[in-house]
């Protein structure tokens, strides 16, 4: 380890600690919105209810990181393997809670808030559950994690991995810290040859490409069926249906000039399916759009909790917007569309997932900043199944028909892409062999 890694662990520590009471502040303030922020507190000291031994570990911070680990857990679980899944948010434990609910009630799979940056909390961690080797999904660096998990000996990849271009420009600014801590990982399991080059070009080992896991991810059979009948219930069948999917704080602006655009050049008015990324600004985004004058309607007060079409209510009139305030219904909203936007694109964060509306077959669309999503948005731009636009205009012009795609090339597409659970599990012996060596 390198003087300057040793002396920035050092000050991280301290950091951590005398921020500590803010931390929690902010856990209490966060709580307020959603209670789960304040439960289970403990679990982030390293003190955990329930022990479960030689568990594979996996890192998913959030709901998008835990929605792609999915089908790699859930080929765990079917090897016979027990999961500890660690996360940050209330929205990613609570779909592990939903999506592995039998395996958690039969003591397989446990989920529960990742430790504080502290080593004493993960050693409080790697005492209760021993993990065989941990999965960090995407490129979530947290220092004190990777070097715990070393100390301990205990293999931690980089699983579903990349870097992005923006991270390497970030990185050579500031000290090359981040890369520095990532040589410290057991290895990486990345998305695409070019990311095995970016990753082994910072002196990042025992690199193995294994693609894309969403595409492996499992659509739900009932949500698909339920997102057509719902377009037949909401009178759209004759209309234009656009979803903006996962959309992110500081985009409402561009996408309620862009529906205002939509409805001034197509008769009749699209169906707007509007689903906001955070659940905590559901009620709060709803809000905002009948305030611009929308004609809103809510799944949560539209609908029953679940989605058999036999306990639906009666048909309603046409809204000019159906606001999905609801998780884990993705699929659903998605179905009903034409046509798909997806968020984070105009924001510098970057944009989310476009592998969902892939899987339902629909062409997809979002902002400049794919920076977050290179792989797989490079390749389905080349194929002709995504579009990236600069503005609302663009934005308006591509959705009401300038953009087209049919269903058998978005399929070709997917196919080729798929498989990345089957290609981790062919890799994983020899990475846990050269870890093994390595750390001898």
């Amino acid at each position: 380890m390198s003087l300057k890694l040793r002396t920035f662990l050092g000050l991280w520590s301290i950091l951590w600690h005398l921020l500590m009471p803010l931390i929690l502040f902010y856990l209490y303030r966060r709580g307020r919105k959603d209670a789960l922020y304040k439960q289970h507190l403990g679990e982030r000291f390293g003190r955990y209810a329930t022990p479960m031994q030689n568990a594979v570990w996996v890192h998913a911070v959030s709901l998008g990181e835990l929605r792609s680990a999915v089908p790699l857990i859930r080929a765990l679980l079917d090897r016979g393997e027990k999961v500890v899944v660690t996360q940050f948010t209330p929205a990613g434990r609570r779909e592990t809670q939903k999506v592995f609910a039998n395996d958690i009630a039969q003591g397989h799979l446990q989920a529960v808030w990742v430790p504080f940056e502290t080593s004493w909390a993960f050693n409080g961690f790697f005492k209760a559950f021993t993990p065989k080797y941990g999965l960090v999904m995407e490129i979530e660096i947290w220092p004190r994690m990777v070097m715990a998990a070393k100390q301990r000996g205990v293999p931690l990849f980089m699983c579903n991995a990349q870097y992005p271009t923006k991270s390497i420009a970030k990185d050579e600014r500031s000290f090359n810290l981040r890369p520095e801590v990532m040589r410290h990982y057991a290895g990486a399991f990345v998305k695409s040859t070019l990311q095995a080059e970016r990753f082994a070009s910072v002196g990042v080992p025992n690199i193995h490409v294994t693609g894309e896991l969403r595409f492996d991810q499992p659509v739900p059979d009932h949500l698909p069926p339920a997102g057509l009948a719902a377009r037949t219930w909401l009178g759209a069948d004759d209309r234009l249906v656009v979803t903006f999917a996962s959309t992110v704080e500081g985009e409402d602006a561009l996408y309620i000039e862009t529906i205002r655009a939509l409805q001034a050049q197509i008769e009749p008015k699209p169906l707007i399916v509007y689903v906001p990324r955070r659940p905590e600004l559901f009620t709060e985004i709803g809000d905002m759009l009948e305030t611009e004058g929308f004609n809103v309607l809510r799944r949560s007060s539209a609908l029953p909790e679940t989605l058999p079409t036999a306990a639906w209510p009666a048909p309603q009139q046409t809204p000019e917007i159906f606001l999905g305030d609801s998780l884990g219904e993705m699929y659903f909203y998605l179905s009903m569309a034409d046509r798909a936007v997806v968020g984070g694109g105009f924001m510098p964060q970057g944009a989310h997932n476009i592998i969902e509306p892939l899987a339902m077959k629909k062409p997809v669309v979002t902002g400049p900043q794919t920076w977050t999503i290179e792989y797989p948005f490079a390749e389905a731009e080349a194929a002709g199944v995504a579009l990236a636009v600069p503005d609302a205009q663009a934005l308006a012009a591509a959705l009401s028909g300038g953009f087209a795609p049919s269903a058998e090339a978005i399929q070709t597409f997917f196919a080729d892409h798929a498989g990345g659970t089957k290609k981790f599990f062919d890799a994983l012996p020899e990475a846990l062999g050269t870890a093994k060596r390595q750390n001898a």
